[in-house]
């Protein structure tokens, strides 16, 4: 099981307190984290990828393992420490502004 962090505005759509768990099979990436995480949610499908290109949404950033995965692509694989459940992908909304 991966474990995914969401922001609270995520978690609140989905109607879930604390981390979500999902089943991956195969590679653990981005795309297959998040789609197994639409999957089990459908009420998220758009508000992490864009509906027409399957890519981030711009004010929402990707961590593992310390690292920003955000720019690395959606087919990079994961560490392996996020795909054995050990840490958790972190999905951060980004603060921009002046």
């Amino acid at each position: 099981m991966v474990r995914v962090e969401l922001p609270q505005h995520l978690r609140t759509l989905a109607k879930i307190s604390g981390e979500v768990r999902v089943e991956v099979v195969g590679e653990v990436t981005p795309r297959t984290v998040l789609d197994a995480l639409e999957a089990a949610y459908p009420m998220l499908c758009g508000t992490i990828r864009e509906y027409g290109t399957g890519q981030r949404r711009a004010f929402l950033r990707f961590f593992a393992g310390e690292e920003d995965y955000s720019h690395l692509g959606m087919d990079v694989l994961l560490p392996d420490a996020v795909a054995r459940g050990e840490e958790a992908l972190l999905v951060v909304g980004a603060v921009a502004g002046g």
